[in-house]
């Protein structure tokens, strides 16, 4: 398939409609060959139309004009499909598309179509079997009600229903770094539309996610108007932090709020200057002076927060560098992505298919089958064995909808193995202790693999499968796992001496009551050793 990418915008290469347009020809290329060719209007020598209507009765099919205009009308004729790409200027093109859309004459004969309702002009040539696409972003909220003109004009040049159009609102966001969490998932669903454009068409369900806005009016305009970095009231230039901070504001999620007004402060070291930013139930507000007492302060340089802003490192990568430090509750930070996150698209997640869901896993699989030995065991060897063999045996069809972990498997298969030596020997006051050995070891080797025990538990808390590149998440979760695995080695020990001593009833109760403690411990230090390092100079 041969490809003509008109570029219309007069950024060139620095175009965000330019993104839009290269993901959508990339999910056709992973479907069929393609040849592209790309027309850059912004260095084209494309003069105006004179209307001299040469290119009908003097010169057929051939402009008197000596400029670029005549390669675009051979590439035209080239392409099976051509994308026209620009930003909507003004309600309609931007000037140098309309040039070459009026230098679009010669391609036409100048005898009337009779069987056109508006009156019309036939093809010089056969264009039958070509097919176009516009694509275009707008500064808007929405594309909705804004491409009036842009859609009359192409409906004249191809026909109603001749052409595939998606626009998009709020494209000046597809040049802001910091963003493209958000924008990255809209160009991957634009790469879905070129698939499924030319496997047939474009479903209802991509449509709909095309349409569906990046952010909420209230989000954008917020940030668009700081983005100009003038004071509303003043009308004065800002300081590029103070910018930078009003953007960050606006990403605010105020369903997020957690009942209490929150304070952010950020301390921008290398410029010695701060501003706060205020959470509230209806919104956020940015303080420049006169500030409050702050819940979280961010001790930063200004070009770090900068950088972790637009991914160029993470910030848990900076804070394990200490390039900046925090002072107050933690637990904004530990929910970032909550108060500032892509909200609005764990909510689209929601509305997903099962199958499309990235599935969590659950501590349960793991668990239930220890317990249900270690309860059954010590009670009747020959029934506790066998009642032990049969949790083994169901806990994956009961758990089937959740992701199963390596150590949901090594624990079905241990207790099933120590069931039946249990069932062989008879000898709990030895399988026993060595159950809790094994299972203490299990978390013990963990700490020594890439990802400790627990990490593969509570990452669903922490954005799941990210939360693993954290490099402080990890350390946390791998200090816990030595912890629950020194444990259930000890437990081992007390548990072999306990079940030979006339204190063999109370095993059970020790046995219950620690790692109910340890998960108390567990929960806090969760959060309190983050917060601890956070706080390092």
């Amino acid at each position: 398939m041969n490809i003509l990418l008109i570029n219309g915008s007069p950024r060139g290469e620095r175009s965000n409609t330019r993104k839009l347009s290269r993901a959508f020809i990339a999910g056709i290329e992973t479907k069929t060959d393609v040849t592209v060719e790309e027309i850059r209007l912004s260095t084209a020598d494309i003069r105006p139309c004179l209307g001299c209507f040469a290119c009908w009765n003097k010169t057929p099919g051939v402009c008197v004009i000596r400029d670029d205009m005549k390669d675009v009308l051979e590439k035209l004729l080239w392409a099976d499909l051509t994308v026209w790409s620009f930003g909507l200027y003004y309600f309609s093109v931007p000037g140098r598309l309309k040039n070459l859309i009026d230098r679009m004459l010669p391609l036409s004969l100048p005898f009337m179509q009779a069987d056109s309702e508006t009156g019309g002009h036939p093809a010089r040539y056969d264009m039958s079997g070509k097919r176009n696409v516009v694509i275009s972003t707008c500064g808007f909220h929405t594309a909705k009600g804004n491409y009036g003109a842009v859609e009359t004009m192409f409906d004249h040049i191809f026909g109603k229903g001749g052409y595939e159009m998606i626009c998009c609102g709020q494209g000046e966001l597809f040049g802001v770094p910091a963003l493209s969490a958000h924008t990255d998932r809209y160009l991957g669903t634009v790469t879905a539309a070129g698939e499924e454009y030319v496997a047939g068409g474009i479903t209802e369900n991509t449509r709909e996610a095309l349409e569906t806005p990046l952010f909420p009016r209230e989000q954008f305009e917020a940030m668009a108007d700081a983005s100009w970095g003038v004071d509303k009231a003043r009308g004065e230039k800002e300081q590029d932090d103070l910018i930078f901070t009003r953007q960050m504001a606006a990403l605010y999620r105020k369903e997020s709020y957690p009942g209490r007004d929150v304070v952010l402060e950020m301390d921008y070291t290398d410029l010695g200057r701060c501003c706060q930013i205020l959470l509230k139930k209806d919104g956020s507000e940015v303080i420049a002076d006169g500030f409050v007492p702050y819940t979280t302060r961010i001790e930063t340089p200004y070009t770090v927060w900068r950088d972790i802003a637009e991914g160029k490192i993470s910030g848990a990568a900076a804070m394990m560098k200490k390039l900046y430090r925090v002072d107050g509750d933690f637990e904004l930070m530990l929910h970032w992505d909550r108060y500032f996150g892509a909200g609005e698209a764990k909510e689209k997640a929601k509305e997903l298919p099962e199958k499309a869901k990235e599935k969590k896993s659950n501590m349960l699989c793991m668990l239930i089958p220890w317990i249900a030995f270690w309860i059954g065991a010590p009670i009747h060897a020959l029934y506790g064995s066998l009642a032990a063999i049969a949790v083994s045996a169901l806990v994956p069809s009961v758990f089937f909808r959740s992701r199963k972990t390596v150590y949901d498997v090594i624990s079905c298969a241990a207790v099933t193995a120590f069931s039946i030596l249990l069932l062989l020997f008879e000898n709990k006051q030895l399988l026993v202790p060595l159950s809790y050995l094994a299972f203490g070891l299990m978390w013990l080797v963990s700490c020594l693999t890439k990802i400790p025990l627990t990490a593969h538990y509570s990452m669903n808390d922490y954005n799941g499968a990210q939360a693993l590149n954290n490099p402080l998440f990890m350390r946390t979760n791998r200090i816990l796992t030595a912890l629950w695995g020194v444990l259930y080695v000890l437990t081992s020990v007390w548990t072999f001496f306990l079940m030979r001593s006339r204190f063999s009833v109370y095993t059970a109760i020790v046995n219950n009551i620690l790692p109910i403690l340890m998960g108390v411990f567990t929960a806090w230090f969760q959060k309190w050793y983050p917060a601890w390092y956070a706080k390092r100079t």
